[in-house]
């Protein structure tokens, strides 16, 4: 393992020598969000709520499922929720861009397609969050924001932060970058509104668990239930911020996974998942929206679903009417 991720959540002695680094990230994070604080950065409030669901942690902690809950759950309670997020790894020659169904992950990014087309909502992309929530308002009726991703993005102004946090990795040696996986001091998860934990949840936090669905195929077809994969070995590939994750996944549904790892939004090119065999190959559904263009009757993907305690969204919807209030 040489990735220096790997490293932050093995713990390793030698990244005591970035710590003089680390500390300084810390220092420059918390000064920067203090002049928001005291005004002297500015942040822009819009006409309608916002929800920003984030983490302070770098790589994949369920962000995007919870996105997708909370779309669907506030729209069976009445809001018109639209989405917003960075793009990131879009190459669009101009920002911010609408998201659709049928929009290019190499112009807008892949999660941000992987959202537009699972919701059905209005979503938006762009560096400036701002910018992407004014153009949803601008041209859909729209009456509340979600942000994927974004607690750091402190110019867009927030009504509620829900942060997730990995439930086994959880905040790895507590160090900031880059000697650790911390984008903010370990602190900062005591101020957000919500704390949703993927997996198990400590004291004050929500528990988040994904559910898999069946496999679906990136070509026209049928799903097929999980099981249907047991039979022999099938190629997984995960481009995802924790990759292991998803093949633990495969493992628990009876599966016998070969592994592929990917760095996360990594650009699939055509033919790099034809493997030179006839097993069946997995994937997870970001990685899906990217290879669409390539992808051959052996290709699936497993979506997967969030599910959360009632309590959690009753909560929520507290939240919402008391800032409404």
């Amino acid at each position: 393992m040489s990735r220096i991720d790997e490293h932050w959540y093995r713990g390793s002695p030698w990244l005591l020598l970035l710590w003089p680094l680390s500390l300084l990230f810390c220092l420059l994070v918390m000064l920067r969000r203090l002049l928001f604080r005291i005004g002297v950065l500015h942040s822009e409030r819009l006409a309608v709520p916002v929800i920003v669901v984030g983490n302070i942690t770098v790589g994949g902690s369920g962000k995007t499922p919870l996105v997708l809950w909370l779309a669907e759950f506030l729209r069976r309670h009445g809001y018109r929720p639209g989405l917003i997020s960075r793009g990131y790894g879009g190459k669009a020659a101009s920002w911010p861009q609408a998201v659709a169904a049928d929009s290019d992950p190499r112009e807008v990014g892949d999660e941000a397609l992987l959202l537009a087309r699972r919701s059905g909502c209005p979503m938006a992309v762009g560096p400036d969050r701002v910018a992407a929530a004014r153009l949803l308002l601008e041209h859909y009726a729209v009456d509340l924001i979600i942000s994927d991703d974004g607690m750091q993005h402190y110019r867009l102004g927030r009504d509620i932060e829900i942060a997730v946090l990995d439930g086994e990795r959880r905040l790895a040696n507590r160090l900031c970058l880059p000697a650790g996986p911390l984008r903010e001091p370990p602190g900062r998860i005591r101020s957000v509104d919500f704390v949703v934990s993927n997996g198990s949840a400590g004291e004050g936090e929500w528990p988040m668990q994904l559910v898999a669905a069946d496999a679906l195929p990136l070509l026209a077809g049928p799903p097929r239930p999980p099981s249907d994969f047991a039979s022999g070995p099938v190629h997984a590939v995960a481009g995802i911020g924790n990759p292991a994750r998803f093949f633990a996944t495969l493992r628990a549904l009876g599966l016998e996974p070969i592994e592929h790892p990917f760095p996360d939004h990594h650009p699939f090119g055509k033919g790099e998942l034809d493997f030179n065999d006839t097993a069946p190959v997995l994937m997870t559904e970001k990685d899906a929206v990217k290879y669409l263009d390539y992808a051959g009757r052996r290709h699936w993907y497993l979506p997967v679903t969030a599910r959360l305690p009632d309590e959690f969204g009753n909560s929520l919807l507290a939240a919402l009417e008391k800032q409404n209030g």
